[in-house]
């Protein structure tokens, strides 16, 4: 007897169900979210019995053979980087960003080294295999071991990766993929949800490493539901601007390697290019003896990148000032304006204040606090900040420059980069080597004026 078509909700943002609608979701809290997803139900319920002989028993850790070479190099350095190392055996990596950003490119770019040794199979579920071929020829890709399947439904991709056994496969996008078996159409929560989990087991099961392109929202996150980033084992964020060439991949979750790492790309009309130095990139084009610009450096997981911080302060046209940041928290930055006012006598009172992190890199931590802090007071007093100044360092509501972690990294960068001068928490100072001191000139400031005089010398 055939099942009922039975209708519930689910939340997109957490994956909350419900048999009744909401328009605001209880797990969450998160308005309009809730979404209509059809399903057949069985007429009869009944426990899943399993045969002895497929039942997996535990195993202690000893038991458990390790295998000396579970990772392989996709030959983009800055793409290793982020994965932690390489490629791991029978993972599930999902890709997301804006449309354009390079998601599709990267990975047809990676086929070209893997391609040397290993059969791929790249199945699109939004391009035809013509289409794919003019973009593999613009890219420069050849590899005879690259295979192209034009195809959304989820059982005969299975057929063919179980018929043509490849090394890897690459899934674009998971949102058009469809199992036929769910009364929901392609991109709802459910088949999203299924389709995945589907391609979690063949990957584990098979030990093929399956790369998996979603798409984002209007949000910036990834659409369909919250559970879809805890099924896979690596979730990486494709971001840039698109006024600017360059991309940066950042690793958000990995079961694998560290959250912190990321790498640093430069769109061309031939694909990608990794940036092995992202802070030459950022610093290019700085202006000469200009008020409100001051150097900041920011550490992306175990790597120092310098960026140019540029702060503007002008006389407002209304009665209340305006301020606005970008690639700075805003709220973060009326903080130190306050801070500013009230502990060291720079008022911007009826004054408009802009901070733009330059090259669009966004300064998430605190050490950004001085430059930032510096690069106002500047626009502000009208008085320039030597381009050879680096300052870095946390600012408290007292006004005083609190120690920051990676201090030796960070001056070492500088150095390397031609700087002469590092601004740095006194804190900081007493555990640098003898051998770093001697190389640049380090000091050693307590509050934001004490710093403001030294970097205008």
């Amino acid at each position: 007897m055939a099942g009922k078509i039975k209708s519930y909700y689910v939340c997109s943002s957490c994956g909350y169900e419900s048999a009744k609608w909401f328009g605001k979701c209880p797990g969450c809290g998160e308005w309009n979210t809730m979404q209509e997803e059809v399903t057949a139900s069985v007429s009869k319920a009944g426990t899943s019995k399993k045969s002895p002989s497929i039942i997996k028993n535990a195993k202690t850790l000893q038991q458990i053979s390790g295998d000396t070479e579970i990772r392989f190099s996709t030959g983009i350095g800055e793409f290793d980087r982020v994965l932690g190392g390489g490629i791991v055996k029978g993972s599930l990596v999902l890709i997301s960003g804006d449309p354009g950003i390079g998601k599709s490119t990267i990975l047809l770019q990676i086929c070209q080294y893997l391609g040397q040794s290993m059969k791929i199979l790249y199945v699109s579920g939004e391009e035809s295999e013509g289409q794919i071929k003019l973009r593999a020829q613009r890219l420069g890709v050849n590899t005879e071991n690259l295979y192209i399947l034009s195809q959304t439904d989820v059982g005969s991709i299975l057929e063919v990766i179980k018929t043509e056994k490849p090394n890897i496969a690459i899934i674009d996008s998971i949102q058009t993929m469809v199992f036929d078996e769910i009364n929901s159409s392609a991109g709802s929560i459910t088949q999203v949800r299924e389709c995945t989990n589907i391609f979690m087991h063949t990957a584990k099961n098979s030990g093929i490493p399956i790369f998996v392109v979603g798409h984002v929202n209007k949000d910036g996150g990834i659409a369909g539901p919250k559970v879809l980033e805890h099924i896979v084992d690596t979730v990486l964020y494709f971001e840039g601007e698109r006024n600017y060439s360059h991309r940066i991949l950042r690793g958000v979750k990995n079961r694998f390697g560290s959250t912190n790492e990321i790498g640093v790309f430069e769109m061309h009309s031939e694909g990608l290019t990794e940036v092995v130095n992202p802070s030459e990139m950022m610093l290019s084009g700085r202006p000469k003896n200009a008020s409100g610009s001051c150097v900041a450096c920011t550490m992306e997981g175990s790597r120092p990148i310098l960026a140019e911080v540029q702060g503007l302060v002008t006389s407002t046209g209304f009665g209340t000032p305006r301020r606005m940041s970008t690639g700075f928290d805003y709220n973060r930055m009326n903080m130190l304006i306050a801070v500013l006012e009230k502990r060291t006598g720079f008022f911007f009172a009826g004054m408009d204040a802009y901070i733009n992190v330059v090259g669009g890199l966004k300064l998430n931590e605190p050490a950004a606090d001085l430059s930032v802090a510096l690069s106002l007071i500047s626009s502000l007093k009208e008085k320039v900040v030597s381009d050879k100044v680096l300052a870095f360092g946390e600012i408290g509501l007292a006004g005083e420059i609190r120690a920051v972690s990676h201090c030796e990294q960070r001056i070492t960068e500088a150095y390397r980069l031609g700087f002469e001068k590092c601004i740095i928490p006194f804190h900081n100072y007493k555990s640098l080597p003898k051998s770093l001191k001697q190389n640049i000139d380090i000091i050693p400031v307590r509050t934001v004026r004490e710093a403001f005089n030294c970097a205008i010398e």
